[in-house]
């Protein structure tokens, strides 16, 4: 059973990942105002409004808060989490688990800023068309985190610290707020 198990757990991560990855996307691209034209952002558009568009309905946006994407998001990480434990014959407290798909969700946006801020760094250094429809939604969705430590942080010698910066506190943030949380969501599915 172990084998089969992990590599079940292995699909729904892969299979779970990329929808939430859609969905997370389409709430973070929303938050800073993406140029709706952008290929990238149509096919997000129009493979996530299927779902969005309903619930858009009973749970409205709110600024540049996309609270329904955000909740399908999560939404997904409770059944991938109740998926995955179920596999491996746990049973969760349904209160544990909504607390431990919370820090799964906040986990991964943490880890997918991280990718998001190496890709800034690696385009940076190499040659890429401006006209790529993935530089610009790079720049607009680390921009919001690198900005305020640019102009904070000096420059010696031209060089930008900002993604090392940003890098760290992500990192930081995981050991200090996900980790813990984490473990409140485990202390809670255990005590049901």
């Amino acid at each position: 059973m172990g084998y089969f198990a992990n590599a079940a757990q292995i699909l729904i991560d892969f299979a779970f990942g990329i929808a939430i990855f859609l969905f997370v996307l389409r709430a973070l691209l929303q938050a800073v105002r993406a140029n709706f034209y952008n290929p990238i952002c149509q096919f997000l558009y129009k493979i996530t409004n299927p779902l969005l568009m309903p619930l858009r309905k009973v749970i409205p946006g709110w600024r540049r808060i996309d609270f329904a994407a955000w909740l399908i998001a999560w939404l997904l990480s409770v059944l991938k989490l109740a998926l995955i434990y179920t596999i491996f014959g746990q049973h969760l407290g349904l209160l544990g688990l909504l607390v431990m798909a919370l820090a799964d969700l906040a986990d991964f946006v943490l880890m997918l800023y991280i990718g998001i801020v190496l890709v800034r760094v690696l385009i940076s250094f190499i040659h890429v068309e401006r006209s790529n429809p993935v530089v610009p939604l790079i720049h607009q969705l680390s921009e919001p985190f690198m900005r305020p430590l640019r102009k904070r942080l000096p420059t010696p010698g031209g060089l930008d610290f900002s993604p090392m910066i940003v890098i760290l506190a992500i990192l930081l943030a995981r050991a200090l707020l996900i980790a813990p949380l984490i473990d409140l969501g485990m202390r809670l599915a255990q005590a049901a």
